[in-house]
C-alpha cells in the first residue's frame, strides 16, 4: 500500500512530463499548456479517488468512468469534449514513451455538440474585396496585397500584421510564418499574391515608409509608417467590403482564412496539407472545412446524376 503523501505521485509527475514535452518539443502555448494542467488535473485527482496510483494502472473503464462522472456533474458537452481532448493527448503521450501498452482511450467517443460552422465568402465576393483597393495609391496597394496574401496563405490576422520583411522568399514563392505557440511553418503563395506584395513592395511600401521616417522591418504598414494593427486592418476591410456591395456582418479577416482552407478542399487538396498551411495543432479543427465539399458533392449528384432530380434519364 502507498503511503498517503506517495499516493498519485507518479500519475503527477507523468502529466509534469506531458506538459513540458508540450510545451518544449511542441511549442504548444501558454495557455494551452494551463488549459491541458487543469483538465489532467481533475483526471488525476479522479483516478486517485478510485484507487489508480500510477499511470500503468490506468484502463479504459477509468476513462469511461470519469466521462459519466463529467457528465453526471453537468458540464457542458463542450467542456466534457475539451477535458477528454486533453486526457486523449496525455495517454498517446504514454503510449510513446512506453508509460502504457494499451489505448485507454479506444473505443471512447468525444461528446458531440453542435459545432457553428464558419462563415464563407464566395469565389466571386473575394474577387470583388480585392478589385475594391485601388491599385493606382499606395494604401490600395498594401491592402490588396494584405488581402491575396490572408487569402492566398490562410494566414491569421495577427500572422499577417506581424509579418516581417524577411519573412516572404519571393523567389521560392513561401512564407515563413510564426503561429500560435510560436509554431513556426512554410505556407506556398500563388502568383496573384506574389505579384500583389511585389507591387506593393515596390511602390506602396516606400511611400507609407517615407522620407525621414525611422524604419521598420514590418511588411504591412500603415499610412503614417508603423506596423500594420489587428484593428487597422479590420476597419479597412469593412469599408473595402462595402465597397464591394457585401455586408459588413459577413466579413472578417478570419472569414477569408476560412474561405482559403474551404476553396483547397473543394479543389480536391488532402485534409492533412491544408491543416499544415493553416497550422493547426489538431486535425479535428480542420475538419469542419469538410461541409463545404460534402455540400458540394451533393450538389453534384441533384444536379448530374439521373436519379439526383437535375439530371436526364439515359436510354436503357
Amino acid at each position: 500500500m502507498a503511503r498517503e503523501e506517495d499516493r498519485g505521485a507518479r500519475l503527477h509527475g507523468a502529466i509534469d512530463a506531458f506538459l513540458s514535452h508540450s510545451a518544449v518539443e511542441r511549442g504548444l502555448a501558454p495557455k494551452t499548456i494551463e488549459a491541458y494542467a487543469g483538465d489532467l488535473a481533475r483526471f488525476a485527482g479522479w483516478l486517485e479517488e478510485t484507487g489508480v496510483e500510477a499511470p500503468r494502472s490506468l484502463r479504459r473503464e477509468h476513462v469511461s468512468g470519469f466521462a459519466q462522472a463529467l457528465e453526471a456533474e453537468g458540464l457542458s458537452a463542450r467542456s466534457r469534449a475539451r477535458i477528454l481532448i486533453a486526457v486523449r493527448r496525455w495517454t498517446r503521450f504514454l503510449l510513446a514513451t512506453g508509460e502504457l501498452a494499451a489505448d485507454p482511450m479506444q473505443g471512447i467517443a468525444s461528446p458531440r455538440f453542435g459545432q457553428p460552422l464558419p462563415k464563407l465568402l464566395r469565389p466571386d465576393e473575394i474577387a470583388a474585396l480585392i478589385a475594391a483597393a485601388a491599385p493606382d495609391t499606395a494604401l490600395g496597394l498594401r491592402d490588396r496585397a494584405m488581402l491575396e496574401v490572408l487569402y492566398g496563405a490562410g494566414l491569421r490576422v495577427t500572422e499577417l500584421v506581424a509579418l516581417p520583411l524577411g519573412a516572404l522568399d519571393s523567389r521560392a514563392g513561401v512564407l515563413r510564418v510564426f503561429g500560435k505557440g510560436q509554431r513556426e511553418r512554410l505556407v506556398p503563395l500563388g502568383e496573384p499574391a506574389l505579384t500583389a506584395v511585389a507591387a506593393y513592395l515596390e511602390r506602396g511600401r516606400p511611400a507609407l515608409l517615407g522620407a525621414g521616417r525611422s524604419g521598420s522591418d514590418a511588411i504591412f504598414l500603415s499610412r503614417r509608417g508603423a506596423p500594420m494593427t489587428r484593428q487597422n486592418f479590420f476597419s479597412r476591410l469593412k469599408k473595402l467590403g462595402r465597397i464591394a456591395g457585401i455586408a459588413t456582418e459577413r466579413i472578417s479577416p478570419h472569414v477569408l482564412r476560412h474561405a482559403f482552407a474551404t476553396d483547397l478542399l473543394e479543389g480536391g487538396a488532402d485534409l492533412r496539407a491544408v491543416q499544415a498551411m493553416l497550422g493547426h495543432a489538431d486535425l479535428s479543427t480542420t475538419q469542419i472545412y469538410t461541409h463545404v465539399s460534402r455540400a458540394r458533392l451533393r450538389e453534384i449528384v441533384e444536379s448530374r446524376h439521373p436519379r439526383g432530380g437535375g439530371g436526364s434519364s439515359r436510354e436503357p
